[in-house]
């Protein structure tokens, strides 16, 4: 048995908003994000660790237009000096987003990656965090996207869970894909690996 990663200091949470989790637009199995997210959203506060919500600033008229219903994010937010909300406009998190800076002023070393879109915002905020060097835990339960629609001479539909796992398949050996986020455990940045243990 592969053993859980050891814990990491920060969690990136990526557009987990309303035009993603509820209603029509919903990922497929949208209940099981929200309650993994949650959690983990849950004991990274309790570890001390960073906890960073990114917010997507779609395009006028897109579903997850500024300051409509569908921008806004879905779990409370307990803003403070350990949790931020950062507006981005680009799949990757730290585009143009003060993230980068934001995780090297609290020597943040290590971070988990959750959220949606599987093979946009989450592969591309986790190919840039281990592209600066940081280790990255991306669990398999906590991530999500739509299908991907059949086009003639291409492809028929191709599942969301398909989908999700090739996103995470390319980002190759570098990152630690574990199935379950109840396997993924925090610390506070600078705490010598001292952490929370993980959710049996």
């Amino acid at each position: 048995m592969t053993p859980p990663p050891t814990p990491v200091e920060a969690l990136l949470v990526v557009d987990v908003q309303s035009a993603f989790v509820v209603g029509e637009g919903a990922v497929p199995d949208a209940a099981r994000l929200e309650e993994r997210t949650a959690d983990l959203i849950a004991r990274a506060r309790a570890a001390g660790a960073l906890v960073v919500h990114l917010q997507n600033d779609g395009r006028p008229g897109a579903e997850d237009e500024p300051r409509t219903p569908g921008w806004e994010l879905h779990h409370p937010v307990e803003a403070g000096p350990t949790e931020v909300v950062l507006r981005k406009t680009r799949d990757d998190g730290f585009a143009r987003t003060g993230l980068g800076d934001l995780l090297e002023a609290r020597g943040v070393r290590a971070v988990a990656v959750c959220g949606v879109m599987s093979e946009m915002c989450v592969q591309a905020t986790a190919r840039t965090a281990l592209a600066r060097g940081y280790r990255v835990v991306l669990p398999h339960d906590a991530h999500a996207t739509q299908d991907v629609p059949a086009v003639a001479g291409i492809s028929e539909r191709i599942p969301a869970r398909v989908v999700s796992r090739v996103a995470a398949w390319a980002l190759g050996g570098e990152a630690d894909i574990v199935s379950r986020s109840a396997d993924v455990s925090f610390t506070a940045a600078g705490a010598g690996g001292r952490g929370e243990v993980p959710r049996s």
